[in-house]
């Protein structure tokens, strides 16, 4: 049975707070980081925006320690329950990398233990979290990965992708073509370092959106992040990688952003492109048929209690952890 532990690092004048999930038995292990998504999404990837508790990184802690692998999930400083203590100290600091200071300093901690293998450490990032897990690596940092597990990434730039789910919402309401225009004239207006001054037509939601992005407490790292993608980092990887994104995801989308992780990727035999039948943006199991989801609804059901990991992703990420960084 799986033992989880409660450990924290030091960072700055702050502190980092995670949960060490470990198999049977006394090791040593291979292990995995995870990195969490975008906004206030904490170390088991729930959201306080979100109904539920069933976080998937729980489930694939559980899973992986099952299958004999230790694995480290772990609270951004902007999220879980000690952001606002956090933010009066990050306000207007928080960064690409200050984000990628947080995953070193969980990778460091996991290779400081001699019950784990430092030489057989994977990084597994989930949508913008798979961006902090390649800048890490490809930082040349004096604890290598041995591999990465991308899920749900950004091939497409975060602002492209963005713009592309509200484009969906705006087709399906009146004069939907001329609040896009609105929306994109503010986000111009914010990324030459300017006021962003959203036009106050705009649905409230979008309001929110922008006024969350020039928030001086989370800059400069949102005009850093609206601009990352992962297909150039991608095609500096030298370590295995497998890139899983599920047919049933509506936030980033297998296609769209397949097409430059695939070009990035061609000819890179380490690096495998994955795409399960049923799996959605927080790897759950999805039965609708994609063209009747929208976001509403995924939400609600991402960390529902009767939801669980996809099988078809879970089988493929266990089995290519088994394939590339073996237990002895």
């Amino acid at each position: 049975m799986a033992r989880s532990l409660e450990v924290q690092w030091t960072l700055g004048s702050t502190r980092v707070f995670g949960t060490l999930t470990m198999p049977e038995g006394p090791g040593p292990f291979a292990a995995v980081v995870m990195a969490a998504g975008s906004g206030p999404t904490d170390r088991d990837w729930k959201s306080p925006l979100l109904p539920g508790h069933n976080g998937s990184a729980r489930l694939l802690a559980e899973a992986l320690a099952d299958a004999g692998y230790a694995s480290l999930r772990y609270d951004k400083r902007a999220a879980g329950p000690h952001a606002v203590e956090n933010m009066q100290v990050l306000a207007g600091s928080l960064s690409m990398e200050s984000h990628r200071e947080e995953y070193a300093g969980a990778v460091s901690l996991l290779a400081s233990r001699p019950d784990i293998r430092a030489e057989a450490i994977v990084g597994l990032g989930h949508s913008e979290g798979t961006l902090h897990v390649l800048h890490y690596q490809l930082e040349r940092p004096s604890v290598p990965l041995a591999g990465m597990i991308l899920a749900a990434p950004p091939g497409r730039a975060v602002g492209v992708v963005a713009r592309w789910q509200l484009a969906a919402q705006a087709a399906a309401i009146p004069h939907g073509d001329a609040l896009l225009d609105l929306y994109d004239q503010a986000i111009a207006r914010f990324l030459a370092g300017r006021a962003a001054e959203p036009d106050s037509t705009l649905p409230d939601g979008v309001k929110q959106l922008i006024a969350g992005l020039e928030s001086p407490a989370n800059l400069p790292f949102s005009r850093e992040l609206w601009g990352a993608e992962s297909a150039s980092l991608v095609a500096q990887v030298a370590v295995p990688t497998l890139i899983v994104t599920g047919k049933k995801d509506i936030q980033v989308d297998w296609e769209l952003d397949g097409a430059p992780l695939e070009a990035a990727s061609q000819g890179m035999s380490h690096i495998t492109l994955r795409y399960p039948d049923h799996a959605n943006h927080a790897l759950k199991y999805e039965p609708k048929g994609r063209s009747t989801l929208n976001a509403a609804d995924v939400a609600a059901a991402y960390n529902a209690g009767n939801v669980q990991l996809d099988p078809e992703t879970l089988t493929m990420i266990l089995d290519w952890l088994r394939s590339k960084i073996p237990q002895p």
